[in-house]
């Protein structure tokens, strides 16, 4: 499947080593280090679990080893949908202080998870196996649910026993099996190991399960979703279960069992409800569309599949089906072809973001990239500051020798976006084209860090302190990054001595 990114960016093969070996390592033995990088106490399992600040660091640290290791999806515009969905149910779910952060895992496995501080993952494969965009927004409320009532800290109790980088591992190892789909044979035995531990440990009770279905039907319907979805999605799934012998079943199904009584409970849940007809948004469709058309390995395959969908009406949104085209066409570079279509798109909706980034794409793919930011510059216009067409704008700008302007946007965009390690390697390449060189390493330290990547970030940041030319504060705040880095680094690479 096509990476969703302005960038492409595969961990090494020594770092998917490392993780794997440290994740068999957290697993087995007992951390109790009592460093900058501990854990608060979690307490009872029953009682107060970890406070709001130890679990957003360890959200944080969790996300650091998941862009490592697995495929995640940095394309704006589909980040900008899976969040607003999620913020359109957790605003209606039993935890309203919370803040939640919705991410694409491009997998064609069928599978969402929830991890610490409201992170939550969803594979791709999900979203083009519903059939509805309520039945999308079942299983994100569920897993809400399981934030909001902590089952992932009282399933996993035993994580006050480690340190920060260590429980961050073991989560993620135990909540998405990472790097068990790497080839190496020697990455292959440790996680094999340690999936097998996991499976034990981290297969959600009973009683979690139908807490998280019970709450998540709630939020399903006070977002104004169709409550039946639920116990629809359930059915396919549960049909799709007896076509799996148990050793093959895909992961949504081992971690999330579809048995009769769940799938009854859930009929039963959703008929207390009355009947409402929910449509699903024209945003829900041209996701599954672009996910569609990324599926393909040869492009013309894609231009095939849409055109004939499309001349024998096999679609369940006409509009999105000839976006989808749109793509496939660019990405087959039939350019003609693909601005009749796209034009036929714009004249219905003209303010629709998706279909400005197209054009966009299609005039910077064939050459004309002045007029590819113009156009995403007039969107900007319609939508000020909106973060999908800033980056494209920014990536644009650069392509077309205005590193500065780039930069101005890109620092724009920083606030309240901390984590967004495709923005900070934005903003190192506009650095970097600006002749601000030691703050182009700077920036690169970031997304190496956020990346999971921290001998890289390390690296950049050595470079970054070699600069004499920069005063005493700043050269003091590179190296107390510096240090905090190193720090962590020095805490994961002893577990492999």
């Amino acid at each position: 499947m096509r990476n969703f990114s302005f960038f492409d960016r595969k961990p090494s093969a020594s770092l998917i080593r490392l993780t794997a070996i440290l994740l068999l390592h957290s697993l087995i033995v007992p951390w109790s280090h009592a460093d900058s990088f501990s854990l608060p106490e979690f307490g009872d399992p029953s009682g107060n679990l970890l406070t709001a600040s130890g679990e957003r660091r360890l959200g944080q640290a969790f996300m650091r080893h998941v862009r490592a290791t697995q495929p995640v999806v940095s394309d704006p515009l589909m980040n900008a949908y899976i969040q607003s969905i999620g913020n359109r149910l957790s605003a209606s779910s039993t935890s309203l202080d919370r803040t939640f952060h919705f991410f694409l895992i491009d997998s064609p496995e069928v599978n969402a998870f929830a991890g610490p501080a409201g992170y939550i993952g969803v594979n791709t494969g999900l979203i083009t196996t519903t059939e509805s965009e309520s039945e999308l927004a079942s299983v994100l409320g569920h897993e809400i649910a399981h934030v909001t009532q902590n089952h992932l800290f009282r399933t996993f109790d035993a994580m006050q026993r480690m340190s920060l980088p260590a429980a961050a591992l073991a989560i993620t190892a135990l909540v998405i099996g990472a790097a068990t789909k790497q080839t190496d044979a020697g990455v292959a035995i440790a996680t094999g190991v340690q999936a097998g531990m996991a499976q034990s440990q981290i297969n959600f009770t009973r009683s979690h399960e139908e807490e998280a279905d019970r709450i998540g039907m709630e939020t399903l319907v006070k977002a104004g979703f169709d409550p039946q979805a639920m116990p629809a999605f359930f059915d396919r799934m549960g049909k799709a279960t007896r076509l799996y012998s148990s050793g093959e079943l895909p992961e949504f199904l081992r971690t999330h069992p579809v048995t009769s009584d769940r799938i009854a409970d859930a009929h039963g849940r959703a008929g207390a409800y009355p009947y409402r007809q929910t449509p699903d948004s024209l945003e829900y469709h041209l996701v599954r569309s672009a996910l569609k058309s990324a599926q393909f390995s040869k492009t013309k395959d894609a231009v095939t599949y849409f055109r004939e969908s499309l001349n024998n009406h096999r679609y369940r949104n006409e509009e999105s089906q000839r976006y989808g085209y749109v793509l496939a066409l660019i990405a087959d570079r039939q350019f003609v072809q693909a601005q009749k279509q796209l034009d036929s798109l714009l004249r219905a909706r003209p303010e629709q973001i998706a279909y400005i980034d197209a054009q966009a794409l299609l005039l910077e793919k064939s050459g004309r990239g002045k007029e590819a930011q113009r156009i995403i510059q007039d969107g900007l216009e319609l939508y000020p500051g909106n973060h999908a067409l800033s980056l494209r704008n920014a990536a644009l700008l650069l392509d077309i020798g205005s590193p500065q302007p780039a930069l101005t946007l890109l620092e724009a965009q920083l606030q309240g976006r901390p984590d967004d390690e495709q923005l900070y390697r934005l903003l190192a390449r506009a650095a970097g084209d600006a002749g601000r060189t030691t703050l182009g390493h700077q920036y690169m330290a970031e997304y190496y860090y956020l990346s999971g990547e921290l001998e890289s970030a390390v690296r950049q940041l050595h470079i970054a302190l070699k600069d004499d030319t920069i005063d005493y504060y700043l050269s003091a705040r590179i190296a107390a990054r510096l240090k905090s880095f190193q720090d962590e680094l020095n805490e994961l690479e002893s577990r492999d001595r």
